[in-house]
């Protein structure tokens, strides 16, 4: 019995630390050689820092990254206006006349392939400027066909939120002679941050690393980062594509400790400790 249970969890600290090899080693390979000096990305000669320096002076590059990042804001905005209100429809009006319709439209980019979805929008877009004149395909028809994929996720974040917020805390103001914006302004929507920013932070990260859509739906002077570095790799791997990759991964690295040293201090407060102290001196015997 006790052999087979040290069996079982030496095969599952194997199976953990295979994952994690699995996961990391490339990250981790691509960190080490952003550093090495060769021409080469597979071949190691000696630490160099020389990639980052070109990375700087790349203006390819550094055009690309502007774009991206201002398209990933807009459209992170926009997703997380629509999604929000989707999500709130979705959760609180649980009957009205065409409810099963507009669920499936809002939720369709969760399981629609790209390439479809990229296909359909540059239709749409060809089809509006023959007619309209607008829109040309620029950086604004790249920012409209991220939020109409990224809406669906953050749609799915704030019901999700929503579905686990006390009703009886709206019904109580409503009560109390609260008018129902107020009720979403005062009550809902404090209750909800947490849920607008995991949903904002989601779709800023599909679009900043969007590439299928943005290929159909950009023009001329719109190319984003992704498309960017895929236009370089296809040539052959190029050292600066190990530095920019390291750069981002320590953006990320550097965002995702700060949130998780903030949920750290809010868990454990001076307050908070104060108050389980003096509950354990209550709850000990005299």
């Amino acid at each position: 019995m006790i052999a087979s249970l040290t069996r079982g969890r030496l095969f599952l600290r194997l199976m953990m630390g295979f994952a994690m090899v699995f996961l990391y080693a490339p990250i981790i390979s691509i960190i080490v050689y952003s550093f090495n000096e060769s021409q080469l990305v597979t071949v190691w000669s000696r630490f160099s820092t020389k990639w980052y320096a070109a990375l700087l002076q790349d203006e390819q590059i550094l055009h690309a990254a502007k774009i991206s990042l201002e398209v990933a804001v807009l459209s992170a905005s926009g997703s997380l206006v629509v999604g929000t209100l989707s999500g709130y429809i979705l959760s609180r009006f649980k009957r009205f006349r065409g409810r099963m319709l507009f669920s499936g439209m809002v939720m369709a980019p969760l399981v629609m392939p790209e390439i479809i979805m990229g296909i359909s929008l540059l239709l749409l877009f060809v089809g509006m400027e023959q007619v309209f004149g607008w829109p040309q395909r620029d950086i604004q028809t790249i920012v409209i066909a991220h939020i109409t994929f990224s809406t669906a996720f953050v749609a799915v974040v704030v019901q999700s939120r929503l579905a686990g917020i006390d009703v009886s805390l709206e019904e109580a103001a409503m009560d109390l002679g609260a008018r129902p914006g107020e009720v979403f302004f005062l009550i809902t929507l404090p209750l909800m941050v947490p849920a607008l920013l995991s949903g904002w932070l989601l779709a800023f990260s599909l679009s900043l690393d969007d590439l299928v859509i943005t290929a159909f739906v950009s023009g001329p002077g719109s190319t984003t980062l992704p498309m960017v570095v895929f236009s370089k790799v296809r040539l052959g791997l190029n050292p600066e594509i190990n530095a920019l990759a390291t750069v981002i991964i320590l953006a990320v690295g550097l965002v995702s400790g700060l949130g998780a040293l903030k949920t750290a201090f809010k868990v454990f407060t001076p307050e908070k400790a104060g108050l389980q102290i003096k509950e354990e001196k209550c709850a000990s015997p005299a």
